[in-house]
């Protein structure tokens, strides 16, 4: 609940690549709106990461970006990064290391969609943010026969997936909470266990030692799904799923795919959460082919505006946050081309910080 006393938040703004630097401005007018409506008051400070970044400087991250961010902000938001899909010397995703550098170990993903949907859809994809393939340790050699080999090596750890496992348990009764007394919180453990019993037989048992040891979660159901049959079940059935708990590389993928259900992946947020920091962050990519035509979705950005919000505390900020954006989508006079609309970048954000 939002603090009676008026409060000042100082948020890190990072545009990143491509059409990052048209929705993380959406962003900062969702936030000017609030301050206009609500007891909260921001300040902001502009911050540089990204391979443009990189192109120019040299470095993805800059030294600045993180000790701003650890010593100066409340929170952040991040835009899209243009990561190449050929390896360039020196360079490596700077969201992927801000994550680990400001232990953001967990990433949130709720896929929703509006009231009225042909196919109905509500559920939260928590995805291990910090290791997994993602530690990037990969190289390249020369087997006897003189053909190259190119291996990385998949770390799961019983921290990293210990962690992830509270979050996703606390989300669920926390979904539960808000739905009322009549239904019953789910958290499904995806994981490739049957093939890869060490790494992601580790993260299994570890996710369900979270729940089996604490009384807290008895009113949660536990449930798994191999990683390749949970697709099939997402797509075919995505209203059973409530939260979906995953290593980093199959929750990049589901949550990307879940898309898929509610439209595009303009529509879907995230949030890079640890304890008391969180980076709001669209799902989106940097998308080069409508960069500068004004027509890039901002509701993936401004629903992580609301996600910020909520794990900062102020959730009565964050409700206000996807009222007006669940208005907006179901009344569908201002839809980005990529739902069928017309509406450019400038009008959807409009029309949102009018019901706000």
């Amino acid at each position: 609940m939002a603090s009676a006393i008026a409060r000042t938040l100082r948020i890190g703004l990072i545009p990143g690549d491509g059409i990052g630097r048209e929705v993380i401005p959406a962003g900062r007018q969702i936030l000017e709106a609030l301050s206009r409506t609500t007891n909260l008051k921001f300040s902001f400070v502009d911050l540089e990461a990204g391979f443009e970044t990189f192109q120019r400087t040299g470095t993805a991250l800059p030294e600045k970006t993180v000790e701003v961010l650890k010593q100066e902000c409340d929170g952040a938001l991040f835009g899209a990064v243009s990561s190449p899909s050929t390896k360039v010397e020196g360079y490596s995703s700077p969201i992927v290391a801000l994550r680990k550098r400001l232990d953001l170990y967990a990433n949130v993903r709720p896929v929703k969609s509006v009231k009225g949907a042909a196919i109905p859809v509500d559920l939260v994809i928590v995805r291990e943010n910090t290791e997994d393939l993602y530690v990037k340790e990969e190289r390249t050699f020369t087997a006897p026969d003189g053909t190259k080999v190119a291996e990385a090596i998949k770390r799961i750890t019983e921290r990293a997936s210990t962690r992830i496992g509270k979050i996703a348990f606390e989300l669920a009764l926390k979904r539960s909470a808000l739905r009322g007394p009549t239904t019953t919180p789910l958290v499904t453990i995806t994981h490739k266990s049957n093939v890869l019993s060490q790494t992601d037989g580790l993260f299994r048992e570890s996710v369900r030692a979270v729940y089996t040891s604490n009384p807290a979660y008895a009113s949660v159901r536990c449930e798994e799904q191999i990683v390749d049959s949970m697709v099939y079940k997402l797509f075919r059935e995505p209203g059973y799923f409530d939260v979906v708990v995953a290593p980093n590389l199959y929750g990049d993928i589901l949550s990307d795919g879940a898309a898929a259900l509610v439209g595009s992946l303009g529509l879907v947020p995230s949030a890079n959460v640890g304890d008391g920091f969180a980076i709001g962050e669209p799902c989106h990519g940097s998308a080069p082919d409508i960069m500068g035509k004004g027509i890039a979705n901002p509701i993936a950005t401004i629903r992580s505006v609301g996600l910020m919000l909520e794990f900062m505390g102020e959730t009565e900020a964050a409700a206000k946050v996807y009222s007006a954006v669940d208005a907006s989508l179901v009344e569908g006079r201002y839809l980005s081309p990529d739902l069928g609309g017309t509406a450019g970048t400038k009008e959807v954000v409009d029309d949102v910080v009018r019901r706000l």
